[in-house]
């Protein structure tokens, strides 16, 4: 991937419109085949939009649809519980920091070039929980003023050990006041320091107590058993990565009702391949990415032993930093291929459970009368062919359409 280049991100901050105007009237849009989001799945289907929502799914072709995809699959919108919008590589080939230099207006390009790669890989909604500056592109977005996904963020994490209960539950009320969705809390080190854990039992239980008590909830990083542990019985929400999980607490999580978003392969792989915008950055050090070259089969293996876990509730999310935004979608592939999950079990969890437990599942993640008019079509049978998710040929989100690619969809009929 090529570094970004600031009069890319002016062309796309400055052209914020759908790419097809919206008509009048209903919106009729015919697949070869319609997955539901929830395990449904019909043949040459047709989905009705009206003025942004679902009006109706009929299970037959109508004549003379808006967009007609006879080889495509149509199924909601994307999702994923776990990226970093802000994140990004600057003019200089590196990784941004706060200190490189940038500046403000050229930090907030970056991040709308982001969200709009991200929207046109089909993902119609992300939890960017990572800083501050994600506020401002959520509502951005919210107000139609720029093309991305619906945004929710946790602005700053919270990080610091040496704070008191006490002063944890300050901090959290502090980011719910300047308008986070959800928490992060870090209850392990790194995966490139050992992931050991950080944050006292007490200390997570007043971050994700007081969570639950302002109405949000908190998403842990958590990789090591003891950290996971923690981190559940604490009620905190999600955990995020666990590369180190043991069975163990798979089961606890279970158990308890946690939601577990592990990553497959992308963000390792990423880091790996593009070494030279990472390294010498904090704890990207050679034994930093030793570790991370040592995650990927422990990773992998995590996800087949939490897919193996009855009752545990598997999200998607993929931790999308610099060089990671719009390829979103090559965990699902992984997971299917190198993790062995199912492929319609694969997209549910990255539509209607992760809709779940971000708390949006009233709005989108399953294609429903009623719900936002969230949709995507891939080239191709992702129940046969896990990556057709990464042929996206339409984008549409809260009934705009943002990418339609006729040419790419093919005229077969699929069997």
């Amino acid at each position: 991937m090529s570094v970004v280049r600031l009069p890319l991100l002016i062309c796309l901050t400055l052209i914020p419109r759908p790419a097809v105007a919206a008509q009048d009237g209903p919106i009729t849009i015919v697949a070869g085949r319609v997955l539901d989001g929830r395990g449904g799945s019909l043949k040459n289907a047709t989905v009705v939009v009206d003025r942004g929502r679902i009006l109706r799914i009929e299970p037959r072709p109508v004549e003379r649809p808006t967009f007609s995809f006879p080889n495509g699959t149509l199924l909601p919108g994307l999702i994923d519980a776990h990226v970093h919008l802000g994140a990004y590589v600057n003019g200089r080939g590196r990784m941004h920091t706060d200190d490189d230099g940038d500046t403000p207006a050229q930090q907030a390009l970056a991040g709308a070039a982001n969200a709009h790669r991200t929207l046109l890989a089909g993902f119609t909604t992300v939890a960017s929980i990572g800083g501050p500056e994600d506020r401002d592109l959520r509502d951005a977005i919210g107000r139609a003023d720029l093309p991305g996904p619906r945004v929710l963020t946790s602005l700053e994490p919270i990080t610091d050990p040496a704070l008191t209960p006490d002063q944890l539950r300050q901090a959290v009320r502090g980011r719910v006041a300047a308008g986070a969705n959800l928490i992060k809390v870090f209850a392990s080190r790194s995966i490139r320091e050992g992931g050991t854990q950080t944050l006292s039992d007490a200390q997570l239980a007043a971050v994700c107590g007081e969570a639950r008590s302002a109405g949000v909830f908190a998403v842990a990083h958590a990789h090591s058993p003891e950290s996971i542990r923690a981190a559940t019985l604490a009620g905190c929400h999600q955990i995020e990565h666990g590369v180190f999980a043991t069975t163990e607490v798979l089961g606890l999580m279970a158990e308890r009702g946690t939601y577990f978003d592990p990553q497959c392969a992308l963000i390792f792989r990423n880091y790996l391949d593009n070494r030279k915008w990472f390294q010498g950055l904090g704890n990207f050090t050679d034994e930093g990415f030793a570790a991370m070259e040592r995650a990927i089969p422990l990773a992998i293996a995590v996800i087949r032993n939490a897919i193996a876990t009855p009752g545990l509730k598997l999200v998607y999310g993929t931790d999308a930093v610099a060089g990671a935004h719009g390829r979103n979608a090559e965990d699902l592939v992984c997971r299917v291929r190198q993790a062995g999950q199912r492929p319609m079990d694969a997209l549910v969890s990255a539509t209607r459970i992760t809709a779940e437990a971000l708390g949006v599942s009233r709005e989108t993640g399953s294609l429903a009368p009623g719900l936002a008019a969230d949709l995507i079509v891939v080239a191709g049978n992702p129940l046969d062919d896990i990556s057709a998710v990464n042929r996206v040929v339409f984008v549409m989100r809260a009934g705009q359409v943002y990418r339609h690619d006729p040419t790419l969809a093919g005229n077969r009929t699929l069997q």
